[in-house]
């Protein structure tokens, strides 16, 4: 559940940055945008890579930031004095505060942690753990391939068609903090009720 009189996006994204500017030049701009939208930011607290500048920009705009990171990954990740840190000590623990934080998720390019990240929100979403926005910045097509391997699965009778919008697609960021506020909760899903305990 969100934090009472918190209005925080949930940014998944990559630790490093990219020889591809167009990657890091998205991120600045979200960083913007979020602030000009309203929102201020939770995310994994790295002060590196598309991490960091989506940060900054939210702080240099004035925006709230709210970064957690388990202790183990401040080394590699570079955790910066900008708005509030959590430190925890898992990575489930950084993902279970991140969502109860946030009341939106974007993710951004990123490697394997952010994949599995969103794909995770995207669960506990259908799972009805959950009824947030989840937004793709589809930046440079660079989750083609996703939507691709998701209409696949469909075709395969994996996921149904209803299902599909449980992620919307955006190519910029004006378009992700659009979707935010235009999204629509699928039908298709598991009408499961959660406790706080055993829920994520």
């Amino acid at each position: 559940m969100t934090t009472e009189n918190e209005n925080l996006v949930c940014v998944f994204c990559a630790s490093s940055d990219s020889p591809n500017t167009v990657y890091n030049e998205a991120a600045d701009a979200l960083g913007r945008e979020l602030v000009q939208a309203g929102y201020g930011l939770v995310y994994g607290g790295g002060g590196h890579g598309l991490m960091g500048r989506v940060a900054r920009g939210v702080f240099e705009n004035n925006g709230s930031v709210l970064g957690i990171i388990p202790h183990s990954l401040t080394k590699y990740e570079g955790s910066i004095e900008i708005g509030r840190t959590i430190l925890v000590d898992s990575m489930h623990q950084r993902k279970q505060l991140m969502n109860e934080h946030a009341m939106a998720f974007i993710a951004l390019p990123g490697g394997f942690g952010t994949l599995e990240e969103l794909l995770e929100v995207t669960t506990w979403s259908m799972l009805c753990i959950h009824s947030k926005p989840i937004i793709v910045l589809n930046t440079n097509g660079y989750y083609n391939a996703l939507s691709d391997m998701i209409d696949k699965a469909i075709e395969a009778g994996f996921v149904k068609s209803s299902s599909k919008d449980v992620i919307v697609m955006c190519d910029t960021p004006q378009e992700a903090i659009a979707a935010i506020k235009s999204y629509t909760v699928p039908t298709a899903r598991y009408n499961l009720t959660w406790t706080t305990e055993n829920s994520t």
